[in-house]
């Protein structure tokens, strides 16, 4: 974290700008995603986890590194899960968006499926590095390697299981199924596609350190804790592309890229741990946590767990139109949200 704070104005100011541009990037990438999920036939889920989930986290993990980097390894791991948090419950916001049906239930795939238990067993390897003994190698833990080969056996099975199913969910009047759709003869080509993507990835990169930043500055000046700081305002500023791009993907009728990209995003979020451990050269990242940090990382292990059984239990309508796992992760983010104020 920079330690001059930039002025109260000029912050508000950048901060307001950055999220009017992540709005406006996170719109562009969905849209690029959904025809190049169409265009490559790798399918939403797979391409909402590895191209969408992870170009959106990109502000992210830029926030967590320079933490990490800058010696402040609270606000790194605080940032990492309290995005993860964020993340899942924007969900529940995008449910609310979603008039048609229950959002899980139109978005229920066997990848979407697997995504989820993906990020718990990545979770839960936090967790023991965590609570385990401080061991470390050259100032990295054991748990990062793992977590790195992990996620990639992981991703690699989530396409597996969109390539051969060995199950698939039951089809109902309002299962909304990942088929490649018509194209307008006047689609760019697949290589131009490609390029704007990466474009538009890179301008959110930059609005996010932007939007860091002001966010840092802001919280320097009010004098938040490093914890609050990176569990709820970091953590939300830069979780705000998955925000903007699951509303967007529903919208356009797409609800399993909505949910492929923030469980995708998520599982790569947990990277950010990884590569902040790295960063960090006065030993293991993880030994830093304190109680706070550990409670966040409990939060997002319940709050996946809730989701993964919305995905399986598919209820087609409750309060307020939306599923009883949307609600519980409205009951369950605010929660988190009370005891990183008073802890």
């Amino acid at each position: 974290m920079s330690s001059i704070p930039w002025p109260l104005t000029v912050s508000l100011i950048f901060f307001l700008l950055a999220a009017v541009a992540i709005g406006t990037l996170g719109t562009r990438l969905t849209r690029l995603a959904d025809i190049l999920a169409d265009r490559t036939g790798l399918g939403e889920a797979v391409i909402g986890a590895v191209l969408l989930g992870a170009s959106t986290s990109l502000p992210g993990i830029t926030a967590s590194v320079t933490a990490a980097v800058d010696a402040h390894p609270v606000l790194a791991l605080s940032n990492a899960f309290g995005g993860i948090a964020a993340q899942t419950v924007f969900l529940a916001v995008a449910d609310l968006s979603y008039r048609r049906v229950n959002l899980e239930h139109a978005a229920a795939s066997v990848p979407n499926m697997m995504q989820g238990a993906l990020l718990i067993a990545l979770l839960s390897i936090l967790l023991l590095a965590m609570q385990g003994p401080p061991v470390s190698f050259l100032g990295i833990h054991p748990a990062t390697p793992v977590l790195f080969i992990a996620y990639l056996v992981g991703i690699r099975l989530v396409y597996r299981s969109h390539e051969r199913p060995m199950w698939r969910p039951r089809m109902t009047m309002a299962t909304r199924i990942d088929t490649p759709e018509a194209e307008k003869t006047s689609a760019p080509a697949t290589g131009t596609l490609w390029r704007r993507f990466a474009l538009s990835a890179g301008a959110v990169v930059v609005a996010g350190w932007v939007l860091t930043r002001s966010a840092e500055s802001l919280a320097g000046i009010t004098g938040i804790s490093d914890s609050l700081m990176g569990g709820l305002l970091v953590a939300i500023t830069t979780s705000l592309p998955e925000l903007v791009t699951s509303i967007a993907a529903v919208k356009q009728g797409s609800p399993t890229l909505a949910v492929g990209g923030v469980l995708g995003g998520n599982a790569f979020d947990t990277l950010f741990a990884a590569v902040a451990d790295i960063g960090y050269r006065q030993g293991s990242i993880y030994q830093t946590a304190t109680q706070n940090e550990i409670s966040l990382l409990v939060l997002t292990i319940l709050m996946t767990s809730v989701l993964l059984l919305g995905l399986l239990t598919r209820e087609r309508r409750g309060i307020a139109n939306i599923g009883f796992e949307s609600v519980l992760l409205f009951v369950l983010y605010l929660l988190g949200i009370v005891f990183l104020a008073t802890g």
